[in-house]
Order: structure tokens, then C-alpha cells, then sequence
């Protein structure tokens, strides 16, 4: 979900409607991991007064479920009078506290009470346009620095497209990065997502990034109800996305317990539309939009203001997470997620002699590594030597391959006995020629399915 900021009451309207700031679960949490490191001053009774009130007013206020709101505000009111905060004087012990009494009514995880005054004093004096200009070029050259939440995209063996994506960031400054993504993606035979370490973001990103898996018919992806203004919006794919939609390449998603709000919308949108598999932890459960409201000039706390309604469950992943279709430890997934995607393309290459080759090879290459074959050392030694070109040599208990003229040198992981890949070099193998336990030649393999020999020239 979007942790968008809040645009009621007098405090959210000093934002010019040109700053439309993106806050998710993490930068919450690493806020207040810094404050906790600052200095602070003691709170009074009239501070903490205060605070639960107009945190109990926002509530009432803005929350999504008012019934809900009620509930928590009569709690934080009690507790202070009956003197539960008399002996907290740490604000942010404070802050967690609330959080924490909050959530045991609500148990929803965007409710969070933060102390951060020096955050609220920043917003507070965006009062002018330059004001405006100068907080949203900070916001953006922030997120400019992670690359807007691209971590890392490359393709793994057998032309599977790899994206580790850590947030969803506002397509009005992310657009570009993402388009960009998913071209470089276009090309590949499968497609993973990782989503492990994502906490959320924006509902926009969702939408482009789901529409190059789509054709160019609109797709309902989701319905959101907003409290403030009693509406229900709607999202579908794009008609347009610049590049090449890949409605038909097969689509891996990897979680854990840390995915996280927009993620998870991610997940259960594509989980219900069947278009994904999901690989790994149930998610952490959080489907209501929220952002952080100024409650003092010291506290803030993050309201959920809409929910999330899907058009085919009718409802949403709030509290309950998003149930992956194969569960496994979050470390585990991508090479389970690998090795799903070899297997599909393997079953729907049927027909196809080259592609079969090509994606067995780089799943024989996946499983020796997922589960690591043991050759005896006096075998290994047989193979010390050089082929021609070829220099095989053994460190530590493992061969290693030198092409003549070059440095560089590669570890070899055994297949089998006799045949051995190279690390970091997936697209060449080797297989030793043995005859009465006498290593007699190497035949090189490639994975387009040529090859070439060498004897053994000498030990």
C-alpha cells in the first residue's frame, strides 16, 4: 500500500498538491531506529495529556473501521487516567507503547506512533514553493539513491530474468527506471520477482509494472474505499506501456514474513488473477493505505485511512498475509523458484529438441549446485593435467580449469564422477574421458550443443 502522506485537516494541506511524498514501512521503522539514538527531553504529564488526545481525536477522526477507532481511543484515554504512562518519561519508549496499545485492539501493522520532532519540524516549514521544491528534491535524490527500489536485475542460467525489487516507489519519479526494467526483462523465458525485502509503496507502481504482464485489455486489479472521503476508487491495467507486454512468459514471486503491504497487494493480485506463482513465506499481512499525521509538534502517528477490496475475493490479505502457493523458508526460494521455472519450460518445450537441451542443461547446472555431488579426492587428482589448452589443477580439494593464455582460473562443481561445470561460467562443461582409472582426455560441452576434445598431454 501506499504510506502516502495524509491530505486532512490543516496540517496535510501545507503540502503543495505537487508533493505527493511515499513513506513506507521500513523509512518508518529506520526513523525511529535514529531517533532512538538521539537525545530527548523528559515527558511531562500535560505532553503525554496532549498526546493521547489528539492522537484519539486523528483516530476517531480518519481510521478506516470508526467502531474500531472508538476502541482505541477509549484505551489510550483510560490508560492515561488511570496512570498506566505515569512512569514512561522516554518519548520513544512512549511512542512504542502507544504503538503497542493500539495494535492490541486494531492489530493492524500500519498503526504506528513515532517520535520524531525533528521530521514534523521539517514538514512544518515547507510554507512556500521553494520550501515545496527544495523537501521534494531531497525526497526524490533519496530514492534516487536505491534506484527506486530496483536493487538488482540480472538473468540467470537457462535466460530467466531476475528483479530484486525492494520498494514500489511513485511512478512519477520511478516510471522511467521501471519501464526501463521491464524491457530489459521482455526478453527472458521466465521472470523472477523478489520480493522478500519489499515493505510497500505505491498502488501507481503496481499498476504499470502489472500491465506489462497483461495484455493490452484492462484488467481489474483492485478496489480501495477511503474513509475521508466515503469513495471507492478502482485500478486496472494500462492500455499503453511503452516496450513489449509479456503476457505469456511464466512469472515467479519470492516472499517472506517481511513483504509488506503494496507487495503483498503485488502477490494477492497477481495469486487471484493467476498469473504468478508465489514462492516462499506467508506475508506480513497489512492491506490498509496509511501515512503519518503530525499528532503534536513531537509525535506522529501513521493512520490507516482505506482498505483494500479485491474484485474476485471481495476482501483482502489484512491480518492474514499472503499464502504462497509452494511454502518454504524465505532463504531457500529463489533457487526453488529456479528450478520451477526450468521445469515449466522444459515441459512446455516438448516439441522443441534445441530449447529442451538448453533449459535441461542449466537445470542439471542448478541441482549440482542445490545439492552438491562428492567426488573422492584420488579421483579428482587422476584428473590433475594438462588437455591441450586445457590446465585442470587441484586447491583445497577442488579442480580448477585455466584456459591457456589467460588468468583466469574457474572452480569446477561436479556433475557426476566424470563431468564438471564451471562456476561462473554456466554455458561450458567439461567431461573427463577415464579408461582403467586413467584420465585419457577432456571433451568440452556447450550449452548450444557443440563440442570439441583435447587428449592429455601431460600430468
Amino acid at each position: 500500500m501506499a504510506n502516502r502522506v495524509l491530505r486532512v485537516k490543516e496540517e496535510i494541506m501545507k503540502r503543495t498538491n505537487s508533493i505527493l511524498l511515499v513513506i513506507t514501512f521500513f523509512s518508518i521503522l529506520f526513523t525511529n531506529e535514529a531517533n532512538a539514538q538521539a537525545g530527548y527531553d523528559e515527558l511531562t504529564y500535560q505532553e503525554k495529556s496532549i498526546t493521547v488526545d489528539s492522537i484519539s481525536n486523528k483516530l476517531l477522526g480518519f481510521y478506516i473501521f470508526p467502531e474500531v477507532a472508538k476502541e482505541m481511543s477509549n484505551l489510550i484515554r483510560e490508560n492515561l487516567k488511570k496512570g498506566k504512562y505515569n512512569s514512561i518519561n522516554n518519548p520513544n519508549d512512549f511512542a512504542y507503547q502507544l504503538t503497542a496499545d493500539l495494535l492490541a485492539i486494531s492489530h493492524d501493522k500500519h498503526i504506528r506512533v513515532d517520535y520524531a520532532p525533528e521530521d514534523i519540524k521539517a514538514r512544518n516549514e515547507v510554507v512556500s514553493a521553494e520550501d515545496s521544491l527544495r523537501y521534494l528534491n531531497q525526497y526524490i535524490n533519496e530514492i534516487k539513491r536505491d534506484n527506486f527500489g530496483f536493487k538488482e536485475l540480472k538473468i540467470l542460467g537457462g535466460n530467466i530474468g531476475y528483479l530484486d525489487l525492494r520498494s514500489f516507489e511513485d511512478v512519477e519519479y520511478a516510471g522511467l527506471t521501471a519501464v526501463s526494467v521491464m524491457n530489459f526483462l521482455s526478453n527472458t523465458d521466465a521472470i523472477i520477482i523478489d520480493l522478500r525485502m519489499n515493505g510497500g509503496g505505491s498502488p501507481a507502481m503496481i499498476q504499470l509494472i502489472t500491465s506489462y504482464l497483461f495484455n493490452s485489455n484492462p484488467v481489474h486489479l483492485n478496489n480501495f474505499y477511503w474513509r475521508p472521503s466515503n469513495e471507492t476508487t478502482q485500478t486496472w491495467t494500462l492500455p499503453y506501456v511503452q516496450g513489449r507486454r509479456v503476457p505469456n512468459t511464466p512469472v515467479y514471486l519470492l516472499t517472506s514474513n517481511r513483504t509488506f503491504s503494496a507487495a503483498e497487494e503485488f502477490c494477492y493480485n497477481l495469486k487471484h488473477l493467476k498469473r504468478a506463482t508465489i514462492i516462499g513465506e506467508t506475508t506480513g499481512g497489512g492491506a490498509h493505505p496509511s501515512g503519518p499525521v503530525s499528532a503534536t509538534d513531537k509525535f506522529s502517528i501513521t493512520i490507516p485511512i482505506g482498505r483494500a477490496i479485491n474484485p474476485i475475493t471481495k476482501t483482502n490479505w489484512e491480518g492474514t498475509g499472503v499464502t504462497p502457493h509452494i511454502e518454504i523458508p524465505a532463504s531457500q526460494a529463489l533457487e526453488l523458484a529456479q528450478t520451477k521455472a526450468l521445469e515449466t519450460l522444459i515441459q512446455a518445450n516438448k516439441e522443441n529438441e534445441i530449447n529442451q537441451r538448453f533449459y535441461t542443461w542449466h537445470l542439471e547446472g542448478l541441482k549440482a549446485i542445490m545439492e552438491p555431488v562428492l567426488v573422492d579426492t584420488p579421483i579428482l587428482k587422476s584428473y590433475i593435467g594438462n588437455y591441450g589448452p586445457r590446465m585442470i589443477s587441484l586447491k583445497d580439494n577442488n579442480l580448477y580449469y585455466q584456459r591457456e593464455g589467460t588468468e583466469i582460473q574457474y572452480k569446477m562443481i561436479p556433475l557426476n564422477d566424470k563431468e564438471f561445470m564451471l562456476k561462473k561460467n554456466n554455458s561450458f562443461r567439461l567431461k573427463f574421458i577415464v579408461e582403467n582409472g586413467q584420465s585419457l582426455a577432456v571433451e568440452g560441452h556447450y550449452d548450444n550443443g557443440s563440442s570439441d576434445k583435447n587428449l592429455k598431454t601431460e600430468s
